[in-house]
């Protein structure tokens, strides 16, 4: 007599090599600043006054060298155009509030995504006190990094990455840390998954931090390849900043080359020798760059590249500049422009 078999099992269906992307609630689009508020604001400025302005027309057309003058936009926009191998991060943070660490990363994403013609990305890495999207013209926000990192993945385009981004004028991108809500916090792996996702996409990433000694802004000051430090043009905001370059340095000499010192003019005069205050922040290999005092920056609001001083403009796309070099040298020897240098993208700082 035949034994009856019992019918086999069926086999257990194959599992998936990827992983299911994680299925997250789509987060609904909030102002940035609620209407009432923007109501408030009154009519933009131009940055310089028109008696600075017809000063400034007068000088030029009397003793302006506009060779020379075109020899210096055209190193500055070599730096900030050379090519990188691998995406460049740049970190933007400051020893306090209100020394205008997030008006500075605004006006370095906007510089770079006007001379560059790869992408840019400008990250928000202060969610609870930062204001990069509105300083980026953002009206609403919707989309996080918290966000973001639990949707991204590696075979994902920069078409489909785009899609959660805000646009921003020149051709860049945003993604807001947060919707604004009070106590929002950036925890430290999901910055690191943001980071280390998104930098093959974008060539040149600039990250608004929180002011040290966070947690989010001593990572990003030793991960990032070159980092902008915002000190307000006072004599305490330079004692202050000393102060952490010192520690810096302790932290990790090698560092302090690929820093750059903005001292932010943030009054229209603030009693400050900045040649000795410039001295004094450089030892160590960090190098001193001003921003002088803006009308149109020192209103708030969206920054409209066309309302800002000449001086401003161009100190913006020194510091670019300068932070460029030195993310892609890693404090080595500096590009200089040669035979095939990139153009200057109009032939001055963005309009």
């Amino acid at each position: 007599m035949t034994p009856s078999h019992a019918p086999a099992p069926a086999p257990a269906p194959a599992q998936s090599a990827t992983p299911a992307r994680r299925s997250t609630p789509s987060p609904v689009s909030v102002p940035v600043v609620p209407p009432e508020l923007d109501a408030l604001r009154a009519k933009p400025r131009h940055g310089d006054s028109m008696a600075q302005r017809a000063g400034r027309a007068v000088r030029r057309a009397i003793a302006s060298s506009p060779v020379a003058e075109t020899a210096d936009v055209t190193r500055t926009a070599y730096a900030i155009q050379q090519p990188v191998t691998t995406g460049r991060q740049l970190s933007v943070t400051s020893i306090r509030g209100g020394a205008g660490k997030s008006t500075v990363a605004a006006l370095m994403a906007l510089t770079y995504a006007h001379y560059r013609a790869d992408p840019v990305l400008a990250l928000e890495a202060d969610p609870a006190l930062g204001t990069l999207p509105h300083r980026l013209g953002a009206r609403e926000v919707r989309w996080s990094g918290t966000d973001l990192a639990g949707i991204v993945d590696p075979s994902m385009l920069i078409t489909d990455l785009t899609g959660y981004l805000i646009p921003f004028p020149g051709g860049g991108w945003l993604l807001p840390g947060s919707q604004g809500s009070i106590g929002t916090r950036l925890e430290i792996d999901t910055y690191r998954v943001v980071m280390t996702s998104l930098r093959r996409y974008f060539a040149t990433t600039v990250v608004d931090c929180e002011t040290l000694p966070a947690e989010v802004a001593r990572t990003a000051l030793v991960t990032t390849q070159a980092r902008i430090m915002v000190s307000p043009a006072t004599p305490e905001g330079v004692a202050a900043t000393r102060s952490v370059l010192d520690w810096v340095g302790g932290v990790h000499p090698g560092m302090l080359p690929t820093t750059v010192v903005v001292l932010n003019q943030i009054a229209p005069d603030t009693g400050l020798d900045t040649r000795k205050a410039a001295d004094l922040l450089g030892a160590g290999g960090a190098a001193v760059l001003p921003l002088p005092y803006d009308r149109h920056l020192a209103a708030g609001g969206a920054i409209r590249t066309e309302l800002l001083g000449e001086r401003t403009l161009r100190a913006a796309a020194r510091i670019a500049a300068e932070a460029m070099n030195r993310a892609v040298s890693r404090g080595q020897r500096r590009p200089t422009p040669g035979h095939g240098a990139p153009s200057t993208n109009g032939g001055g700082p963005p309009r």
